[in-house]
């Protein structure tokens, strides 16, 4: 099952356990230890009194009482001082510790806070490539449901050199969009005549001259409101003759179904299903939807996501959302996002998803 970061309060959410970032002594404090003892009632702090407190990376489960987790699985993350004292590798830990808890209580979802990213000071950044790297590499082996909950904006932050390469990248993007050069609007009215002649001339079908056309050098002023159109020599095209096709006959020439070209990607790409779904942040479930029916009509990022996972070029990737009946397209900042990461070779839909968190974007994943 898939990691996915979610905006809430931990304590709202519906999952088998929640995580707490606690201290040593479990009986309570500031931040989120302070609001899940407040939800789960006296009950969770006289629990937290038998378990005689718990070091640093390392973590002790609880009941949730009056909370909507069954359990609580209590850890305390390191203080930071600097990264000069094994701060990363306790905080590798409470995932690794927590996570192994969840799996020993039957745990099928999780949520996690950003441990040690408050009060304790650990870089934001940084306490969330941990975050992410350590469940990643927990969920490559076990099936779970693991969120990673964020209370405000203020919790969460990835490099801000990502960030603005990829703002500067969609800057780029909407203007190649909405901004034409003068000798692409002189191209485009040029061809525009000429197809108006076409018309008045021939009633033959409609023809493209040959490219590129013969234009004359363009001048114009900073407002871009004057052209010199050059004639074009053209020819028209002999009209192809009409063939008789029956409905029956173009439907037994359908081409490949996004399932199909899925599975056949799988197979050229020496991955397992397993590896290749789970590396998607895709749900075994909906894998085996996809599998057992070739037209299954899957979401426009699940097909993205297995595109992400096989590594497939922008052209490739392209193609894959055709056969699912979709297209990438400069008009969205998801888009955008998707094909900056493609175009860099970063096929990381972990470090995807933080993006398009950051950006209040719809994640890769179910």
């Amino acid at each position: 099952m898939p990691l996915l970061i979610v905006r809430n309060d931990i304590t709202k959410m519906q999952v088998d356990a929640i995580v707490n970032a606690a201290n040593n002594s479990l009986l309570g404090g500031g931040g989120v230890d302070g609001c899940i003892h407040r939800a789960a009632g006296p009950e969770l702090l006289a629990e937290c009194r038998t378990l005689n407190g718990c070091e640093t990376g390392k973590a002790k489960v609880t009941a949730g009482y009056h909370l909507p987790a069954r359990y609580v699985i209590h850890t305390v993350g390191p203080v930071w001082r600097g990264g000069m004292y094994g701060e990363e590798l306790l905080l590798r830990s409470c995932y690794r510790e927590s996570l192994a808890l969840a799996h020993e209580c039957g745990c099928e979802t999780v949520a996690f806070p950003l441990i040690s990213a408050g009060v304790y000071g650990y870089p934001k950044d940084q306490a969330l490539k941990i975050a992410m790297d350590e469940i990643d590499s927990f969920l490559r082996n076990h099936d779970m449901q693991v969120y990673v909950v964020i209370f405000d904006k203020k919790s969460f932050s990835i490099s801000q050199k990502l960030l603005d390469d990829i703002e500067q990248f969609i800057d780029d993007r909407y203007v190649d969009l909405h901004t034409d050069s003068c000798m692409e609007r002189s191209r485009r009215l040029q061809v525009e005549m000429l197809w108006e002649k076409q018309d008045r001339v021939s009633k033959a079908p409609k023809y493209m001259p040959e490219y590129p056309a013969k234009c004359a050098p363009v001048e114009c002023d900073a407002e871009c409101e004057s052209f010199e159109i050059e004639e074009v020599s053209y020819a028209f095209a002999k009209p192809a003759e009409k063939k008789s096709l029956s409905l029956d006959s173009m439907l037994n020439a359908i081409d490949e179904s996004f399932s199909q070209m899925l599975l056949r990607k799988i197979d050229e790409s020496g991955m397992t299903d397993a590896q290749c779904y789970k590396k998607a942040n895709i749900d075994r479930k909906l894998f085996s939807k996809i599998k057992n029916d070739i037209h299954y009509k899957t979401s426009k990022t699940t097909v993205i996501a297995f595109a992400l996972a096989l590594e497939l070029s922008l052209e490739e990737t392209r193609e894959m959302l055709m056969k699912a009946g979709y297209a990438l397209s400069h008009s969205n900042k998801f888009d955008i996002i998707i094909e900056y990461f493609i175009m860099k070779g970063n096929y990381n839909i972990l470090e995807i998803n933080e993006v398009l968190f950051n950006f209040d974007q719809v994640l890769l994943g179910v």
